[in-house]
C-alpha cells in the first residue's frame, strides 16, 4: 500500500507543461541515480541520513548506503523488532521531494520518458503542450506485508475482464489491471516478511529484478520498472513458515544483516525516541528495563532463533509509566471528580483547575512487567509454566546490575539503620510518596544518591521516593535488608535477609 492516499498539493512554480519542463533544464534520471545523488549530497554535508534510526550508524547504515551507491536491490535480515521495516520506509527522504509525471498515467511515467504504448502516442500528439503533473516522494513507496495468500495478480497484474468486454483485444497493454509492484513504478517497493509468500509468486519477482520487467499471463509484454526493491525476513525462519528461493535471493545485490542495540546507552536511546510515556519514568528506571530487555535476549531460557523485540524494553517502559499514572490517580481520591488534570511530565496545569497530578516512576512498578510482556518472548519448550518466575529473576537481576552501576561506592548506611530495632519501611504500589517519606524521614547520605541518580538538588517528594525505593531494593538484592510482600500487597524492607 502506499504511504500516503493524498499527494500533497505541489508548489505553484513547478513547470505544468513539458515545454516548460524543458526549458527549466530537468533531466530524467532513474530512481536508483536520483536515490544516489541525494544520498552523495548528504554524505558531502555531514548531516543525518536515515531520520530516527538508532543504533546502526557503524554497522547497518554504511551497508546499506554503499547498496544505495551500487545500485543494488536489497534484502534486510534480522530477528523481529530490529527496526528493518523503520529502515526501509525512511529510504523515502532520499527521493526527490517532487518528481513529473505524467498525468493519469497508472505507472506514474516520466514526461521525458513514456514506456507505455498510450503514454509515448500522447506525448508525441501534445509535443510541448502536454500538461505535466507533480508527485510527492511520499506517494512513491509502496509496501507490501507477504501473507500466504499474496497471488500474482496482487503484485504484478491480470487481465481486466472488463477492459475485455469493452471491446480492446487480448494481448493489448490496456487490457492489464497493474499489481502493486508496477504501481510503484519509478519508486521504492518494499516486501516485508519475504519468505511468507508461497516460493511460485516468489518466482514472479524474478524477471523485476533482473530483467526490470513484468509477464502479465503469457503476454509479450516488455515494460521497463523502473524502482528499488526492498525486502525484509527473519534470517532464521524458525516457524517453518517458507524460505528464500535461491534465484530469488541471487537477484538481490546486497544482503544486509540488522541487529538489536549493540550496548546499553544504545537501548537506552532507543526507548527514550520510541516509548509514548504517560508519567515521568526516572532515568534509573529506563536503565533497569534496557538491562532488562538485554538480559532476557541473552538467557538460555529464551529461543535465541526468535529473538526479542527491541518493542519489549519499550513496552515494558509505558507499562511501569501507566502503573505509576494508576498509583497517582488511586492516591488523588480527595480530587473533586471531573476536575483532574492528569499528564506526563511535559504536560502543563490550567492554574484555574486542580493542580497537574503528578506521577513518577518506581522501580517496583516494573514487576507487573513481567506478566504483561511474557506474550512477547518466546521461551525453550522445557520451561512451559517458568515463564513468569524467568522474567522476575532477569528483572532482579537488571535492578542489581543497575544498583551496582548507580551507586556503587557510596555510603548507604544510612538506609540499613532505617530499620535497625526490627522497624520496617513500606512501600508498594499503592503507597503514596508522602506516606514513604514520612516513614524515612531525613536519611543521611540521600543526597549524594539524588546525585547519583541525576535527580538534582531539589528533586520533588515522588521523584525522592523513587531513589528512596530504588536503594532499598538495591539493598535488598545484596542481601543487607530483608524484604516481604503482604497479603495487601506492600513491600516491607527490614531486617537482615
Amino acid at each position: 500500500m502506499s504511504a500516503s492516499s493524498v499527494n500533497p498539493v505541489p508548489p505553484a512554480d513547478l513547470p505544468a507543461t513539458l515545454g516548460a519542463l524543458r526549458t527549466a533544464g530537468h533531466r530524467y534520471r532513474t530512481v536508483k541515480q536520483e536515490m544516489r545523488d541525494n544520498l552523495l549530497a548528504r554524505l558531502r554535508g555531514g548531516g543525518p541520513r536515515f531520520a530516527g534510526i538508532v543504533g546502526y550508524d557503524d554497522t547497518v547504515l554504511p551497508e546499506v548506503e554503499r547498496a544505495l551507491l551500487a545500485g543494488h536491490d536489497m534484502v534486510l535480515l534480522g530477528e523481529r523488532g530490529q527496526g528493518k521495516t523503520r529502515l526501509i520506509r525512511s529510504l523515502v527522504t532520499l527521493l526527490d521531494e517532487w518528481t513529473p509525471v505524467i498525468p493519469g498515467s497508472v505507472l506514474n511515467e516520466h514526461p521525458l520518458h513514456p514506456v507505455t504504448p498510450a503514454s509515448r502516442a500522447l506525448v508525441a500528439e501534445a509535443g510541448d503542450d502536454l500538461p505535466v503533473g507533480w508527485l510527492h516522494r511520499s506517494m512513491r513507496y509502496g509496501e507490501k506485508l507477504a501473507t500466504p495468500d499474496t497471488s500474482v495478480g496482487d503484485l504484478i497484474g491480470d487481465v481486466d475482464p472488463i477492459r475485455l468486454a469493452q471491446g480492446r483485444t487480448l494481448g493489448d497493454p490496456e487490457t492489464i489491471h497493474f499489481g502493486l509492484v508496477p504501481r510503484t513504478n519509478r519508486g521504492i517497493f518494499a516486501v516485508n516478511e519475504l519468505p511468507d509468500l508461497a516460493e511460485r509468486i516468489q518466482v514472479a519477482l524474478l524477471n523485476v529484478l533482473e530483467e526490470r520487467d513484468i509477464q502479465v499471463r503469457g503476454y509479450q509484454l516488455r515494460l521497463p520498472l523502473d524502482l528499488l526493491l526492498v525486502a525484509s525476513s527473519n534470517p532464521d525462519d524458525y516457524t517453518n513458515r517458507g524460505r528464500i528461493i535461491t534465484p530469488l535471493k541471487d537477484r538481490f545485490g546486497a544482503e544486509i544483516r540488522t541487529h538489536y542495540p549493540v550496548d546499553l546507552e544504545l537501548e537506552l536511546a532507543l526507548i527514550r525516541q520510541e516509548a509514548d510515556l504517560v508519567a515521568e519514568v526516572p532515568e534509573h528506571v529506563l536503565e533497569v528495563l534496557a538491562r532488562f530487555a538485554r538480559a532476557v535476549r541473552e538467557s538460555p531460557s529464551v529461543d535465541p532463533r526468535s529473538g526479542v523485540s527491541a518493542r519489549f524494553a519499550i513496552a515494558a517502559a509505558e507499562t511501569v509509566a501507566a502503573a505509576a499514572l494508576r498509583r497517582a490517580s488511586l492516591l488523588l481520591a480527595a480530587a473533586p471528580a471531573g476536575e483532574v488534570l492528569i499528564g506526563g511530565p511535559s504536560s502543563t496545569a490550567d492554574v484555574n483547575k486542580v493542580p497537574l497530578l503528578t506521577a513518577v516512576a518506581r522501580v517496583g512498578d516494573a514487576v507487573s512487567v513481567t506478566s504483561t510482556l511474557r506474550g512477547k518472548v518466546e521461551f525453550e519448550s522445557g520451561e512451559e509454566g517458568r515463564e513468569v518466575e524467568i522474567l522476575g529473576h532477569l528483572l532482579r537481576t537488571a535492578t542489581a546490575e543497575t544498583f551496582r552501576a548507580r551507586l556503587a561506592g557510596l555510603d548507604l548506611s544510612g538506609f540499613t539503620a532505617l530499620v535497625a530495632d526490627g522497624q520496617v519501611v513500606e512501600t508498594g504500589e499503592l503507597v503514596s510518596a508522602a506516606e514513604l517519606l514520612r516513614q524515612v524521614g531525613t536519611v543521611p547520605g540521600l543526597a549524594k544518591v539524588l546525585d547519583r541518580l541525576g535527580l538534582g538538588d531539589a528533586p520533588s517528594p515522588d521523584q525522592a521516593a523513587a531513589a528512596i525505593e530504588f536503594v532499598l531494593e538495591g539493598l535488598h538484592l545484596g542481601r543487607r535488608l530483608g524484604k516481604d510482600v503482604t497479603d495487601s500487597g506492600r513491600t516491607r524492607y527490614g531486617g537482615r535477609d
